[in-house]
């Protein structure tokens, strides 16, 4: 069994580790109010300065506050990813190219044209060279009259081209 995992799916778990992480603040601060409460008491009944209680020293209602940002932005997160709309992926098949009238080609573009095709639409330029055994230069030139006619275009991978049918 095989699962993809696309933005709405991570979105989704996003959503559901923040409201499990948010059920889990609210229990613990609703445990620190409690024990904060009885230390106050306690402070308070020992007739001693409120100022010196531990609880309004304590750095601990700051951390509270920073965690429930942060599950508040992953649940922000989450809900964005769920709702951003899916992207159709493009399919290489035959009917993804738009339609070309090999008839306006040259003999060189034309076989130029079947061998990208035969080839998922998309090859590097060098494998042209060799498969056609065609120069540089003359692979260059029939690229770019293509390239000029919108049937192709060209992306620079390292030391050489990529060509891709449109």
């Amino acid at each position: 069994m095989t699962f993809t995992f696309n933005h709405k799916t991570i979105g989704s778990m996003l959503v559901g580790f923040s409201l499990i992480l948010l059920f889990a603040l609210i229990f613990v601060k609703l445990d620190v109010d409690e024990q904060g409460e009885a230390l106050c008491d306690s402070v308070h009944a020992n007739k001693q300065d409120m100022n010196q209680c531990p609880v309004h020293t304590s750095n601990l209602s700051w951390l509270m506050v920073v965690a429930f940002g942060i599950s508040f932005l992953v649940l922000g997160s989450g809900v964005y990813m769920i709702f951003l709309p899916l992207r159709k992926e493009k399919e290489k098949d035959e009917a993804s190219y738009k339609p070309v009238d090999l008839a306006r080609l040259d003999g060189d573009e034309q076989k130029i044209y079947t061998l990208i095709k035969t080839k998922d639409g998309s090859t590097y330029q060098s494998d042209l060279i060799q498969e056609t055994a065609y120069s540089k230069v003359k692979i260059s030139r029939i690229l770019d009259r293509m390239e000029g006619k919108g049937l192709l275009e060209r992306k620079r991978r390292g030391m050489t081209n990529i060509v891709i049918l449109k």
